[in-house]
This record gives structure tokens, C-alpha cells and sequence, in this order.
């Protein structure tokens, strides 16, 4: 399912426009990518959670070259299904 397939389907389920359900996923997403840049994690009871991680320096190959390069430690999100999720599957 892609993001157009599922905007379609919450104004199917919501009985709202295709705009308002755009709008409201559009909404979800903004306030999960601003949490996440304060610091903070999102808990969807039933679904997961969102955190960010970070994750260490290390090295690497160049696979064209073969060369060892340096990678940078990362701020990297993370997501957590909840059990609700996993039940689901």
C-alpha cells in the first residue's frame, strides 16, 4: 500500500473527502517527524512506537573501490510494533 492507496482508504473509513484525509495523514506524519526531532518517542497504543536511536561510528568498504571509508554515527528513527500489531499478523 502506498500513501495515495492509503488516504484513499481513511476517507473511505472516515466518510471524509480524499482532501480531508490528506490533510489529517499529513498531520500525523508532521507531528511524529517533530516529536521525533525534539528527542521524544510516539506511542500509538495497539499499533507501536516511534523512537529515535543512535547509532555508532563505524567503518565500512567503498564497494566500488574496496577502499575503507569512515561512517558517521547517526541519529536514526526506529519503529516498535505493539502487540496489538503483532496479533494482528
Amino acid at each position: 500500500m502506498n500513501k495515495s492507496e492509503l488516504i484513499e482508504h481513511i476517507a473511505k473509513q472516515a466518510d471524509i473527502s480524499k482532501a480531508a484525509a490528506t490533510r489529517a495523514l499529513e498531520a500525523m506524519i508532521g507531528g511524529v517527524k517533530t516529536t521525533l526531532k525534539r528527542g521524544g518517542s510516539v506511542s500509538l497504543v495497539g499499533f507501536g512506537t516511534f523512537t529515535v536511536t543512535k547509532r555508532a561510528a563505524r567503518s565500512g568498504r567503498n564497494p566500488r573501490t574496496g577502499a575503507t571509508i569512515k561512517i558517521k554515527a547517526a541519529k536514526v528513527p526506529k519503529f516498535r510494533p505493539g502487540k496489538g500489531l503483532k496479533d494482528a499478523l
